[in-house]
């Protein structure tokens, strides 16, 4: 008798969590994934999970331009339910904090088929940052009858909310597994298109969150360029422009022109990888990018004045600095200024996962008690 999963995916960052889980599904005997993609970002889901070789069963749109954050998620609530509620799904796999995510689980619910929530557990404490994720992942939690948390800190948190710890697995995060399945993959030439310098030290500049966006944006944006602009000759900060028009007229204007700034189009997931194996640094307000970038031993400073993945913090290579100008200039100056270290831009250990989250996913949807990650 086979377990059939519903996976949803919707979003660049969830077809790249996901589709490691997909691999190791689609090995196991008795194992039926079905993946929806919701529409919800259309055409950067599509590519991330082209890379990863995945190709959606089902197809949905539900993320059309007339659709607002409530038009999005009824959509999605109701095109996931249309086919959920007739599919005999043992399980439906979300991930994260989407809006997709959250329509997907209540789906779910609504068709009685459990949930399992993948990246479970992670928590700011503010409701406001990041905004609406923390509403999201705490409304998740509490529809999931599994939830999968990727370190034992967003476990601590499940279990002072009443999950019992049977139903909370610390599985590690399966965005370790997509890196390092990537970065096996690389053949030297994806940064090539791009035509950075050679001969400069690459630091990787994202920006996008909503909390951010105005004053405080272009206040982080300018910190950015001055470092920039005084050492040009030695500094090439790469930013890939997101293609929200608030944020990419926000990075236009404060970034366009200024030497040592290599502003480029959104990067697909491969060439970001090539990316960080490549650079010496990463400054981002991204959640991802905080759990990949230490997996390959690069420090990290954080546009954001909370973090709901305070692991990384702990361990010493990712710095809270919000969009204080002073702070950005004082941390970047201060990495740039360190002796590199040896393992910078390869594998690393890591305090998100081990590359085996996506086996202990498949083992507890299948019914198997799994392996239980401890960051080493």
């Amino acid at each position: 008798m086979s377990v059939r999963v519903a996976v949803v995916v919707g979003t660049r960052p969830e077809a790249i969590k996901l589709a490691p889980v997909v691999h190791v599904l689609r090995e196991q005997r008795g194992a039926d994934p079905v993946v929806f993609s919701t529409g919800q970002h259309l055409e950067m889901a599509q590519e991330a999970l082209s890379m990863f070789g995945v190709v959606p069963d089902r197809q949905l749109r539900i993320g059309q331009p007339a659709n607002g954050p409530t038009g999005l998620l009824a959509a999605g609530v109701a095109e996931l339910g249309a086919e959920i509620g007739v599919g005999e799904f043992d399980w439906v796999l979300v991930q994260g904090d989407t809006t997709s995510a959250l329509a997907g689980a209540l789906a779910g619910m609504a068709h009685n088929v459990p949930v399992a929530h993948l990246e479970a557990g992670l928590r700011s404490g503010d409701v406001n940052h990041p905004f609406p994720e923390e509403h999201h992942r705490k409304a998740i939690t509490a529809v999931a009858r599994l939830h999968l948390a990727p370190t034992p800190e967003a476990q601590a948190h499940l279990l002072h909310e009443g999950v019992a710890a049977v139903d909370a697995p610390v599985v590690g995060n399966t965005v370790i597994d997509a890196l390092w399945w990537m970065r096996k993959r690389l053949d030297g030439t994806e940064l090539d298109h791009l035509g950075l310098p050679t001969n400069r030290t690459l630091v990787l500049l994202t920006c996008h969150r909503r909390e951010s966006q105005g004053r405080p944006m272009r206040r982080a944006l300018d910190a950015v360029a001055e470092v920039a602009a005084a050492r040009a000759d030695e500094l090439c900060v790469v930013v890939p422009v997101h293609p929200n028009p608030v944020v990419s007229e926000a990075v236009r204007d404060r970034l366009s022109n200024i030497p040592g700034v290599a502003l480029v189009e959104p990067l697909d997931y491969r060439t970001m990888v090539a990316l960080l194996s490549a650079g010496r640094m990463v400054v981002t307000d991204s959640g991802g990018l905080q759990e990949e970038a230490p997996a390959l031993g690069l420090p990290v400073l954080v546009l954001r004045e909370k973090t709901e993945r305070p692991e990384g913090v702990a361990a010493g290579g990712v710095e809270l600095v919000g969009t204080d100008p002073d702070a950005i200039k004082r941390g970047i100056e201060r990495i740039l200024d360190s002796p590199a270290d040896a393992a910078v831009g390869s594998e690393c250990s890591s305090p998100y996962g081990d590359g085996l989250a996506s086996a202990r996913v498949a083992d507890a949807l299948m019914g198997r008690r799994p392996t239980q990650f401890r960051p080493q």
